[in-house]
């Protein structure tokens, strides 16, 4: 596992609302809601490498993303059980008022 996980007891709030409130990081969770466990460069689509790595660094330390080496990729999957522990309702409202918009 990578370093810089939060323990479901460290996840803050307003880290993973931080996290959040940006519109790629959001698309992100998305598609990882949609898809599952997906490997990095699946996630990338036309954006430069530095620029995902900063935003799943952000996901993954607030507590919004696990990341696992797998071979010479990383595969990125939600935390979602921790998420909804945390945060009840969180993360399904999120998810639905993005699938309305």
């Amino acid at each position: 596992m990578i370093a810089n996980h939060p323990e479901r007891e460290q996840i803050r709030l307003e880290n993973v609302l931080f996290a959040l409130g940006n519109p790629l990081r959001l698309d992100i969770v998305r598609t990882l809601a949609e898809q599952g466990e997906l490997a990095c460069g699946n996630l990338r689509k036309d954006i430069a490498k530095s620029t995902m790595t900063h935003h799943w660094r952000v996901l993954r330390d607030s507590g919004v993303i696990w990341q696992r080496p797998q071979g010479r990729e990383n595969l990125i999957s939600l935390r979602r059980e921790d998420l909804d522990a945390k945060f009840p309702g969180l993360l399904e409202t999120l998810l639905r008022v993005m699938q309305e918009e």
